[in-house]
């Protein structure tokens, strides 16, 4: 197996105004990904403004100052490169990958973005955009068989007031209740140098990069008064199952059975994504060898379980099944239970063990293979855990874990008494 440490070089700085600057050089070939994580996701929204930073998301490349509406994809796509940008409850990100000539192309985009987004954002683009979201909701969310099993599962696993309670998609009447100088407030509070991380890995240097974000990114001002996100290490066990039935236009009954776990990043998590793998990655794994493969109570392809990489709150672990035609919710319910309950009760062989491994360390190996895979992971562990040289723990954590933990961590948090189910009815058998 090879040396699960990071082979490729870090070099870090800050500039003056707080952004912090990563870059990995790696001449393989003459790309550069760019990455630049914003500490600012769905649980740091204030009441009344969920939504706010996926809309963000969208709203960020709808023109900025020196940049017109939609320029900032034309640019980039037309020098040879691909971006996008994702949101979720811990931060948002955009990202390019470009060839090495267009570096500064990049950069000035973004930079741009970041310091100029609020004079050039309009009255007219935050509804057009405000449309655009609640479009998104429809399409994935509310018109898509379970679609809005995560939307349901959330506030089942985080009480009220919890940051984690909400979804990024967030509330459509708190998007349309907003106006404009409360989207341009949020922006300046959290889009800001100091509370940002740029990452850029491959055909660059360290002092060629640190040299461009000076000049792009110096002369923004930082914010210096970020308010911290509500803290949501905590929540309260109940010692009562939390139990959701919908009955919908779906085409079989589905189960989702949810525990809530540790942070992402912490030794109890390396346990909880080892638990998971071998719980439902795969034909190899104990769900599929027992509910599709033997009782023949799922579909095939329809289940698995995983975990929900959540930094700052007790992560989920969640197990899933669809049923087979004539089996009914509450067997399948019964039979995802069970397997999951028989982590704490029959131990994970050895095989089992190094199959999860083997599983992770492929996963793993195939993110870093490529410059923008490994620019999400450094800036991930520079915003989340401080220093991005801490990549290189999450491989060695996986492999650590012992079949004694993984009893261990299901006898404590996947238990019965804490559990979350959902289950989705067709209408038809209502």
């Amino acid at each position: 197996m090879p040396d699960s440490g990071y082979p490729w070089p870090i070099e870090t700085t800050r500039l003056d105004n707080g952004l912090r600057v990563v870059v990995s050089e790696d001449r393989t070939a003459p790309a550069v990904a760019v990455n630049l994580w914003y500490d600012v996701g769905s649980r740091h929204e204030p009441a009344g403004q969920t939504g706010f930073a996926h809309l963000f998301e969208h709203l960020m490349f709808e023109g900025s100052v020196n940049v017109a509406k939609t320029e900032h994809m034309k640019l980039i796509q037309g020098s040879g490169g691909s971006l996008n940008a994702t949101t979720n409850p811990d931060r948002t990100n955009y990202f390019e990958t470009v060839p090495a000539e267009h570096l500064e192309l990049a950069l000035w985009l973004e930079a741009d973005r970041m310091g100029g987004l609020v004079p050039a954002l309009t009255q007219h683009t935050l509804d057009n955009q405000r449309d655009v979201v609640k479009n998104e909701r429809r399409q994935r969310y509310e018109n898509v068989p379970y679609g809005d099993a995560w939307l349901r599962l959330l506030p089942l696993l985080y009480p009220p007031g919890h940051p984690y309670h909400h979804a990024t998609i967030g509330s459509m009447a708190d998007l349309n209740a907003a106006d404009l100088a409360t989207f341009q407030a949020f922006h300046q509070t959290y889009y800001a140098p100091d509370n940002a991380v740029l990452t850029v890995v491959g055909d660059a240097t360290a002092a060629e990069v640190f040299a461009l974000a000076q000049r792009y990114f110096g002369a923004i001002p930082a914010r210096g008064d970020i308010p911290a996100a509500p803290d949501g290490h905590t929540v309260a066990r109940t010692d009562r199952p939390a139990v959701e039935t919908v009955t919908a236009d779906v085409p079989a009954a589905r189960v989702y059975v949810a525990h809530r776990t540790h942070p992402f990043g912490s030794p109890g998590y390396d346990v909880a994504t080892v638990a998971a793998t071998v719980l439902g990655s795969g034909r190899g794994s104990r769900l599929y060898q027992r509910l599709a493969d033997g009782e023949r109570l799922a579909q095939p392809d329809l289940v698995g379980a995983y975990g929900v990489d959540l930094a700052h709150a007790p992560a989920p672990v969640i197990a899933t099944a669809t049923a087979r035609p004539g089996v009914s919710a509450e067997r399948l319910a019964e039979g995802v239970a069970e397997v999951v309950d028989e982590l704490a009760t029959v131990p994970v062989t050895a095989a089992e063990l190094d199959r999860a491994k083997a599983l992770l360390s492929t996963a793993w190996w195939r993110q870093m293979a490529t410059v923008d895979g490994r620019a999400d992971a450094l800036g991930r562990y520079a915003t989340q855990f401080g220093d991005p040289a801490k990549t290189a723990d999450r491989l060695p954590g996986w492999l650590s874990v012992t079949a004694t933990q993984i009893a261990e961590l299901a006898a404590d948090v996947l238990t019965p008494a804490d559990r979350v189910t959902l289950t989705y009815l067709p209408e038809e058998t209502s």
